[in-house]
């Protein structure tokens, strides 16, 4: 299966995705924290640095859930309002199974 190629939003919300995860991570270390989510620290490093823009929901979920994140606040961070002061989707959120 061929991908398309990212749309510049595509890769600007990733790389807002990992600044988020980043910055919740805090000073927990990455390894600690990939394997509670169940994820290679690869994969999380990935996330973090914005290399990978798309990542699965359960992927994030996972590690929103080590890093005591709400799903609400991963939406609200990746769906800033941009420089015009607009936030794309701002009316569907997203919860979390349970």
């Amino acid at each position: 299966m061929v991908r398309l190629p990212l749309s510049p939003e595509e890769i600007e919300r990733g790389e807002r995705l990992g600044r988020f995860l980043r910055r919740s991570r805090g000073d927990r270390a990455m390894l600690r924290v990939a394997l509670d989510a169940g994820v290679s620290p690869e994969t999380l490093r990935k996330i973090e640095s914005g290399r990978v823009a798309t990542p699965a929901f359960s992927t994030i979920a996972a590690i929103a859930g080590v890093l005591g994140v709400s799903l609400d606040d991963v939406w609200a961070q990746i769906n800033a309002p941009d420089a015009e002061g607009d936030a794309p989707d701002a009316g569907v959120q997203i919860r979390a199974a349970g």
